[in-house]
């Protein structure tokens, strides 16, 4: 009986802030949805600058919930610029928590709302939130020969003409790195060598194109890439061997107590848009990711070992920037589902946005 209990206060540690992100998303979507037909008679501009808007009080919940909650504590080494620019963000991929961080790190920049990712094909299936990350800006991209050049280029062009604020996250390996996949990471290593290039031993070879496209297209509206390493503490197990990352779900479960993460901005001037001088660059980028994560992962200094080099600064997360935005949701929720109504209205809202959400994703990538 103890055993069960343990089993069950431990699978509420997920449950219960899961059961809230998903379960305010019908009246996010409603609300984004009543914005869309309203602004359909004003400029472009306008609209992007209340859906990021809408999108950063999302958002914020999310991490309310994945850092608040948790009480994860984030590390940073470098210093993250005060003012909002336009950049894409490229970083290391071990997780889904991955998605999270970069969060994490544009509400301390005041830029969450920004946030657009480049995302794998078959995210875009996902009820609701597979359709709205498209309607927000964020392009799915199949990969080596199914990639579609022509529709990332389109997507981008039209949101740079937009005017829309910038902060596209791409993980230019691909797929996650996972220690157990030991065959991932072989072909990921032949592959470098087979292209001339260093082999990595703590993550994958990255791939250029989405990278490329992206600073290429947008490179009049860009100031900076955002080069950033991720590590999760306690991925270390007790022999000294490198462990995955943590899951999402194990993330809410409170299994990582602390993130750390390099930051590095780099100018848009500094990057050479030349293929073949841009798959160098951003090799050579991932080269010092590698450096960095050896470090991490492998100092013989006890002092050094599962931190990186420099000064890092715990960041905490204030709860002003988050609460509210909890508070805003709930309050939306909460009466579409005490009436009979709206608790069809909830529903129908999950199913033929989800259905149509579908549809807009294939009909109109």
């Amino acid at each position: 009986m103890l055993l069960s209990l343990v089993v069950h206060t431990y699978s509420l540690r997920y449950w219960f802030p899961a059961t809230i992100m998903l379960g305010t998303a019908p009246a996010y979507l409603l609300s984004w949805g009543a914005w869309r037909l309203l602004s359909s008679v004003l400029p472009a501009r306008v609209y992007h600058k209340l859906d990021d808007r809408l999108y950063c009080i999302y958002q914020s919940m999310v991490l309310f919930f994945f850092e608040n909650y948790t009480g994860v504590e984030i590390v940073i080494y470098g210093d993250i610029p005060k003012k909002k620019e336009n950049v894409i963000y490229l970083s290391n991929h071990q997780c889904t928590a991955d998605w999270i961080i970069a969060d994490m790190l544009a509400i301390r920049q005041s830029a969450l709302g920004h946030v657009r990712y480049v995302l794998k094909d078959g995210l875009k299936w996902l009820p609701l939130y597979g359709w709205y990350f498209s309607q927000h800006g964020g392009a799915y991209v199949k990969r080596s020969a199914k990639f579609n050049e022509k529709a990332m280029k389109k997507k981008l062009f039209t949101q740079t003409q937009a005017g829309a604020p910038m902060y596209l996250v791409i993980f230019p390996e691909g797929t996650r790195y996972n220690p157990e996949l030991k065959n991932v990471i072989a072909d990921s290593q032949a592959f470098a060598s087979k292209q001339g290039l260093a082999v990595l031993r703590h993550t994958l070879t990255p791939r250029m194109r989405a990278s490329h496209i992206a600073i290429d297209t947008m490179k009049g509206h860009l100031d900076a890439v955002y080069d950033v390493t991720v590590a999760y503490e306690g991925t270390l197990d007790p022999s000294g061997q490198r462990k995955p990352a943590p899951s999402m779900p194990e993330f809410l479960c409170k299994e990582c107590p602390r993130v750390h993460i390099h930051f590095d901005r780099v100018d848009i001037k500094e990057i050479p848009t030349e293929p073949v001088f841009f798959r160098r660059w951003l090799h050579e980028r991932f080269e010092i990711k590698d450096r960095l994560l050896t470090n991490f992962y492998e100092s013989k200094d006890e002092d050094k070992i599962c931190k990186f080099p420099g000064e890092g600064k715990t960041s905490p997360l204030n709860l002003s920037k988050t609460l509210p935005s909890v508070v805003i949701l709930g309050g939306l929720t909460l009466p579409l589902l005490l009436t009979e109504n709206g608790r069809k209205l909830y529903v129908r809202t999950w199913v033929y946005g989800t259905l149509l959400g579908w549809l807009w994703v294939n009909v109109f990538p």
